[in-house]
């Protein structure tokens, strides 16, 4: 059976507050000014059972997860059951608000299937027949009121209004529905594109790590040996050294990228050693570009620190060095603290001014602005940032340039 917004219920109830308090003025009018000659005990206890049953629809409401459109038309009857009641003890044919019972196939004709529309039309069929075939006829009146208006068509300017009200709250409901059900669809849409990209790139690279692991083991080995056969006087000591450092650097994120696969993310560690290994590496693979680090971080945070904060801060420090460079303003800010449990960072960099449309987080992958770009970083931080439950934005800096800020929960 197909689901239903559960919003649905809650319309309802709102729909059927306005009838109560619409069914209790008229039974006022009818009978306490008009002197129409009816029983209001049936009508009033017609009233109060639906007021109850709202009271439990409103509880329900609050509390359903998935809604069956059996359980709408289970609402949908109670309706018809009180209305076909008070039509019937108020009239019965001559009852100017019979056509009140169009209202619930109005309703289900826009938000179920055709099936349960046809449900809903044989009870309300059978709803209007009882309550016309077995209601005492409404007597005529003289003098009065009765000489100056009509009371029958009082009843159906007031029976008009009623519709009219109904059928434009609810239709605004359904409109502002539907525009939110697209625009979710759209977003997943988006992001189930993106995730497929994700998962191939993952897949590519896991293959891609498994391969440079060799050649960066033999690699290490050919340079250990020829540092080993240089003095320490030797002019070409100093660039073996920085290589052999950026070749384990290297190395690490080679195995950095098998680290989900086998569960080294879920080691605890201090949360500040852990992130200054990040941007010590990043550093040295980024000589020059200057930091400029703010950092309020305590020393013993200790916490499981998720891979993924290291992959999203090394892409962002990387997009805002090349942001900078391009401008030739080799240097970028950082700004990190945990405050309740969150860390709170912001990356700064130094290029040109901010294009509003740039505020608009990627959701696409290969699609870049950047000259040689792959369209991978904002991309991938954005989906860690999602993966983890964090925020992310973008916005101008002051004098010019872009900040990044992002939020992140750190695990206990």
């Amino acid at each position: 059976m197909t689901t239903i917004a559960p919003s649905l219920l809650r319309t309802l109830t709102v729909l059927r507050w306005i009838a109560v308090l619409g069914q209790a003025g008229t039974v006022f009018v009818v009978i306490h000014t008009l002197n129409i000659p009816l029983d209001p005990a049936p009508l009033w206890l017609g009233i109060g059972a639906l007021a109850l049953f709202n009271v439990w629809a409103m509880r329900r409401a609050t509390r359903v997860r998935q809604l069956y459109p059996l359980e709408v038309i289970g609402h949908l009857a109670v309706d018809v059951l009180i209305l076909a009641w008070l039509v019937a003890n108020a009239g019965g044919v001559m009852n100017p608000f019979g056509s009140l019972f169009l209202l619930p196939i109005a309703l289900v004709t826009v938000a179920l299937p055709p099936f349960w529309v046809g449900v809903t039309t044989a009870l309300c069929g059978l709803g209007y027949a009882a309550s016309t075939l077995l209601g005492p006829r409404l007597p005529h009146l003289h003098g009065g009121l009765s000489d100056a208006f009509d009371l029958h068509l009082l009843g159906m300017t007031a029976n008009f209004i009623v519709s009219t009200l109904v059928v434009a709250c609810f239709g605004t409901w359904l409109t502002q529905t539907l525009r939110q059900r697209e625009k979710e669809l759209a977003d997943m849409k988006e992001r189930f594109t993106r995730d497929e990209g994700i998962l191939a790139l993952a897949t590519h690279a896991a293959a891609v790590a498994h391969e440079l692991n060799t050649p960066i083991a033999t690699l290490t080995l050919m340079l250990e040996d020829q540092l080993d056969q240089r003095g320490t006087a030797d002019p070409m000591r100093e660039d073996l050294e920085l290589m052999r450092t950026l070749v384990n650097a290297c190395r690490d994120r080679v195995r950095d990228l098998a680290a989900p696969a086998s569960g080294d993310e879920c080691k605890s560690r201090t949360v500040t050693t852990e992130l200054d290994r990040v941007i010590e590496r990043w550093c040295l693979l980024r000589p020059e570009i200057k930091l400029n680090r703010r950092a309020l971080l305590a020393p013993d945070a200790v916490g499981t620190i998720d891979v993924g904060i290291g992959h999203l801060l090394q892409a962002l420090l990387n997009n805002a060095a090349d942001a900078s460079a391009r401008e030739g303003s080799p240097q970028i800010d950082l700004d990190l603290q945990i405050v309740n449990r969150n860390l709170i960072g912001a990356v700064r960099d130094y290029g040109g001014r901010f294009n509003q449309s740039a505020s608009r987080l990627p959701r696409t992958l290969f699609q870049s602005t950047k000259p040689g770009g792959l369209g991978l970083g904002l991309v991938l931080s954005h989906a860690t940032v999602e993966r983890l439950g964090g925020e992310l934005s973008i916005a101008a800096a002051e004098d010019r340039g872009v900040v990044v800020r992002f939020s992140l929960p750190l695990t206990q």
